[in-house]
C-alpha cells in the first residue's frame, strides 16, 4: 500500500512529472528560441511562470458553471498521470500492467483533451467555447491515425500489453525498422493532441485570445498548464516504449538513463517540427489528418499484418 502511494504521489508519478514536466517545458522552448535564431527564457522561466499563476487570483464568470470550472484542471492532471503508470520505464515491465493497457493508456490521455473542451464550454465565454469546439474538432481528426499508428506494432508484437510489446521488440529490435511510418505517423498526430503549432488552432492567441482557457486564471490555469506538461513527457514516453524499446534490459539505472535520453530526443523532433511550421486553419488540420495522416496509418497497419503472416509461417 505504501509502495503504491509512493509510485502514485512522488516516483514516478506526479512528483517526478511535475518536475519532470517543467524541465521539458524549458527544454522545448529553449530549443523553440535557438531554432528560431533567439536566446529563448532562462532555465527558471516555466518554475516563475507556475508560481505567478498561484499567486495570481482565481476569477470565474457569473454564468459558468463554478463546480465544473474547479474540478476540471485536476482531472487533465490525474488523467496524464495515471497513463504514465501502465508505461515501462527502466526494465520491461511496468508498475501496473496487464493485457490491453495500451488501450487504457490511449484512452487516458484522451482524457485531458476532453477536459479542455469541457473548460472551454463551461466558461459559457465565446472565446472560450470556440477555442472548445476546436478542440473537440482536432480530437476527431488526430485520434483515429494515432490510435492506428501506435497500435500497429501491437500487432506484430501480437499482443495489447506495453510490457509484452517492448519485451517483444527487444528480443527482435530489428523488427522495429517497420514501424518507422507509424512512429511518424504518432509524432505529428501528438502535435495535434498537444496543440503544438502547427496545430495550435484551439489556442490560437491572435484569433480566440486563448482558446479553452481564456477565462482560466490562478491555480486553475496553473493545473492546466501542469497537466499540458506531464501529457508531453507521458506522450514521449508512450512512443519511446512503443517505437524505441531499446536498452531496457540492462541495468535499471542505466536503462532509466536510457530511456530519458529517449525522451529528449523525442521532445526535439516536436520542438523541431513546431519550429519550421506555420499554423494551419481548422479545416486544412482535418483535412491533413484524413487524406495523408489515416492512409499513412492504415498502411503501417497492413506491413504489420504482412510482416506478421510471414513470421507466422
Amino acid at each position: 500500500m505504501i509502495y503504491t502511494l509512493f509510485s502514485i504521489l512522488v516516483f514516478p508519478g506526479l512528483l517526478f512529472l511535475s518536475i519532470f514536466g517543467v524541465i521539458a517545458e524549458f527544454i522545448d522552448r529553449r530549443l523553440y528560441a535557438r531554432f528560431q535564431n533567439r536566446m529563448g527564457p532562462p532555465w527558471f522561466q516555466p518554475v516563475a511562470d507556475f508560481i505567478k499563476l498561484l499567486a495570481k487570483e482565481e476569477l470565474i464568470p457569473e454564468e459558468a458553471d463554478a463546480r465544473m470550472f474547479k474540478i476540471l484542471p485536476v482531472f487533465a492532471v490525474a488523467a496524464a498521470v495515471t497513463a504514465f503508470l501502465y508505461i515501462p520505464l527502466w526494465n520491461t515491465a511496468s508498475l501496473f500492467s496487464f493485457e490491453g493497457d495500451i488501450i487504457v493508456v490511449l484512452y487516458l490521455l484522451t482524457l485531458p483533451t476532453l477536459t479542455f473542451f469541457l473548460a472551454g464550454w463551461y466558461s459559457t465565454s465565446l472565446y472560450a467555447m470556440i477555442g472548445a469546439v476546436r478542440t473537440l474538432t482536432q480530437l476527431f481528426a488526430y485520434e483515429v491515425p494515432l490510435f492506428m499508428g501506435i497500435l500497429s506494432p501491437a500487432i506484430l508484437a501480437d499482443s495489447w500489453s506495453l510490457e509484452a510489446i517492448t519485451r517483444f521488440y527487444g528480443e527482435h529490435p530489428w523488427y522495429a525498422l517497420f514501424n518507422i511510418l507509424g512512429f511518424a505517423v504518432s509524432v505529428i498526430a501528438i502535435q495535434g493532441k498537444l496543440e503544438r503549432i502547427p496545430f495550435d488552432i484551439p489556442e490560437a492567441e491572435t484569433e480566440v485570445v486563448g482558446g479553452a482557457f481564456t477565462e482560466y486564471s490562478g491555480k486553475f490555469l496553473a493545473l492546466f498548464r501542469m497537466a499540458i506538461d506531464i501529457e508531453m513527457v507521458v506522450c514521449a514516453a508512450l512512443l519511446a516504449a512503443v517505437f524505441l524499446p531499446f536498452g531496457l534490459e540492462l541495468h535499471p539505472v542505466i536503462s532509466f538513463v536510457i530511456f530519458i535520453v529517449k525522451l529528449l530526443v523525442i521532445i526535439f523532433i516536436m520542438s523541431l517540427m513546431r519550429s519550421i511550421f506555420a499554423r494551419l486553419r481548422i479545416d486544412q488540420m482535418v483535412n491533413f489528418c484524413w487524406k495523408y495522416l489515416a492512409p499513412a496509418a492504415l498502411l503501417q497497419i497492413l506491413i504489420s499484418f504482412i510482416l506478421k503472416g510471414i513470421l507466422v509461417r
